[in-house]
């Protein structure tokens, strides 16, 4: 790329990079780890699951669904309840409205973000 071309282009690239910034600064960083924003978008699509079927879903141990998954409840983005069945335990677990409106604005930062790079 030769001078001129370079010169044209830095200022562009500049406004990227603010935009870029913006918004992953602004991405909410419980949701955006892995595992967790795989709980969360499996609620949202499903409405429920079981701690069985998010951990077959998501192909992962017990005790990695079990950790992330406090991590959320205890956000309050997600609620679990407790019963038994046939002697075994289950444990269900819903996206609280909490988890949809953090999901949500998780969702928009993404979109701009994305716009932003897609304008150039």
């Amino acid at each position: 790329m030769d001078r001129v071309a370079a010169e044209r282009i830095r200022p562009v690239l500049d406004e990227l990079a603010v935009v870029a910034n913006r918004e992953a600064q602004a991405l909410e960083g419980l949701i955006h780890e892995k595992m967790r924003l795989g709980i969360v978008s499996a609620l949202a699509a499903s409405g429920s699951m079981t701690f069985s079927a998010l951990k077959e879903l998501l192909q992962t141990t017990d005790g990695n669904i079990s950790v992330h998954a406090r991590k959320l409840e205890e956000a309050g983005y997600i609620a679990c309840t407790k019963t038994f069945e046939n002697r075994k335990p289950r444990s269900e677990y819903v996206l609280t409205e909490e988890g949809r409106e953090a999901l949500e604005k998780y969702l928009s930062h993404l979109e701009a973000l994305l716009g932003a790079m897609r304008k150039r």
